[in-house]
């Protein structure tokens, strides 16, 4: 895959610095309340009744749970997959209004209970995804007695449960699919997680041709797994190792704002009907920007330097066998390609020729990219020493 260069944004941590210290600079996430329905009961948003049903897999996850509280507050119901301990999603009850929310234990393997989860829906909803391959160690009859088995490989996670979910909505003939890929997802990629997304967008379109396809680039939040592991590493190995000096690029976005755009698909699904709708962030950045970024931001200075790929492949491997790993070896060929949208400007997609063919941006929903300066202090700044009120007079 070829690599895009271009000039370093220089002024990346100044305007960082000027957020971190403003008052009140950076927006809590509040969920965005759509106008009142025709024929909705009730003011609009919460105590409303929108009168369509979302059915959501993969509401436990980083992206999933964001697409809840905007739910949740526009008076949608929602049936919620939960392949895990119910206390695990308890926290989403109170994104909606009483009696708005049905939890269903299902597996991704089980059609029949995919099927349940979907009952009379409108509109579903595939979130599902992981950044690294789910498994767990189990006994075996020859020395040493322990091996590693493989739960959900990402062929299962971005093929085979995407095709499950697409062919159940089109037997059980669901008006609307909204499937979530990757601005990665590319066959030709080193990547494994981006080949298997690209495999699962195309047989998700083959099954169901008129699925709306999402496809963000990398997401930045709370409990992100691109800002926060550069200030992981930089806590944990005093040091950020960049992958080939950190030239690739990447163009992040927040992830409320990707919330936000499935809520107007979810709102009026019919009018995305068959199109691809590509989200990402006002701007693009090296990988070495964002980590000098993440450096500033917690104050910590750790040192940086170039690291080959193959001794990055090599550090993954070890950091890759923690409970939720910080690191995997595929993340690794993830950072070593451009993530970036399928075109390289704004400019280019409102160029396109109008037609069910254009690929539509968040900008044709009216949603705005927040720069990821705006965001990034709120959630980065828990890992100064002594954290955020460290610094205060009589605090402690």
């Amino acid at each position: 895959m070829m690599i895009r260069l271009r000039q370093p944004t220089t002024n990346l941590l100044l305007r960082a610095r000027l957020f971190s210290s403003a008052k009140h600079a950076t927006p809590y996430y509040v969920p965005t309340l759509t106008e009142r329905r025709p024929g909705e009961g009730g003011p609009g948003g919460r105590q409303s009744e929108a009168g369509l049903r979302v059915a959501v897999f993969g509401a436990s996850g980083f992206l999933g749970r964001h697409v809840c509280h905007e739910l949740g507050a526009n008076g949608f119901t929602a049936y919620l997959g939960n392949r895990g301990d119910d206390m695990e999603m308890r926290d989403i009850k109170v994104s909606f209004d009483l009696g708005r929310t049905r939890f269903v234990f299902y597996s991704p393997r089980d059609v029949d209970s995919v099927r349940e989860v979907i009952a009379d829906a409108d509109v579903v909803v595939n979130m599902i995804g992981k950044y690294y391959e789910t498994g767990q160690p189990i006994q075996t009859s020859k020395f040493p007695y322990i091996s590693y088995q493989t739960n959900y490989s990402y062929y299962d996670t971005n093929v085979t449960v995407a095709k499950t979910i697409a062919q159940a909505c089109f037997d059980m003939q669901v008006d609307s699919l909204i499937h979530v890929s990757s601005a990665s997802a590319d066959p030709l990629s080193k990547s494994e997680w981006s080949r298997t997304k690209y495999e699962g967008e195309r047989a998700v379109k083959q099954i169901y041709p008129w699925a709306t396809i999402i496809k963000p680039t990398q997401l930045f939040g709370k409990q992100d797994k691109l800002l926060n592991t550069f200030a992981n590493l930089a806590q944990w190995l005093l040091c950020v190792p960049l992958l080939d000096g950190g030239k690739t690029l990447t163009q992040p976005v927040w992830v409320g704002d990707v919330a936000r755009t499935i809520l107007k698909v979810c709102d009026d699904p019919q009018k995305f009907a068959g199109r691809q709708i590509d989200c990402f962030g006002p701007t693009d950045y090296s990988y070495k920007e964002l980590a000098e970024f993440v450096n500033d931001i917690t104050e910590r200075n750790r040192p940086m330097f170039e690291l080959p790929y193959p001794y990055y492949k090599a550090l993954a491997r070890v950091l890759q066998l923690q409970r939720e790993p910080m690191l995997v070896t595929d993340l690794v060929d993830v950072w070593g390609e451009d993530f970036l949208p399928t075109m390289s400007t704004q400019e280019l997609y409102d160029a396109q020729a109008e037609g069910d063919s254009k690929i539509l941006t968040m900008k044709d929903l009216g949603i705005d990219a927040l720069p990821i300066e705006k965001e990034a202090f709120r959630y980065l700044h828990a890992y100064r020493v002594g954290g955020h009120f460290f610094r205060v007079p009589g605090y402690h």
